[in-house]
């Protein structure tokens, strides 16, 4: 069963780039997104997802780590969790993220996906 990604969607550029990469990793098939507001909402059916035994990706894109915070609310860790600015990202408001830079860490977190879950 594939694993579960969750991503922080907030307003920053880097919370916008760690949702375009759970995005760009759901459509590549390698995990299935989820919803973290509805975790974070204990909207019953997505907690259920998440409690599913499944692992699970966590990516945030600042230090506040919502996404592990939301999963954690439900004692849940994450199996790989990525927070952005460690691979350089700028947290910047009222731009988007940097289109390169995302494309690049989309491949890291791949190789890391692909090294610590499959």
């Amino acid at each position: 069963m594939k694993p579960i990604i969750y991503s922080c969607s907030g307003c920053s550029s880097a919370a916008q780039m760690a949702n375009y990469i759970a995005v760009k990793i759901d459509r590549k098939e390698i995990a299935e997104m989820s919803c973290i507001v509805g975790v974070g909402g204990n909207v019953k059916k997505l907690v259920k997802t998440a409690k599913s035994g499944r692992k699970i990706i966590a990516i945030d894109g600042c230090p506040l780590a919502c996404s592990k915070a939301c999963l954690s609310n439900h004692n849940i860790e994450a199996d790989v969790h990525v927070e952005l600015t460690q691979y350089g990202v700028k947290k910047l408001n009222h731009v988007d993220f940097n289109q390169q830079q995302a494309d690049e860490i989309l491949k890291m977190i791949e190789q890391k996906i692909e090294e610590e879950i499959n």
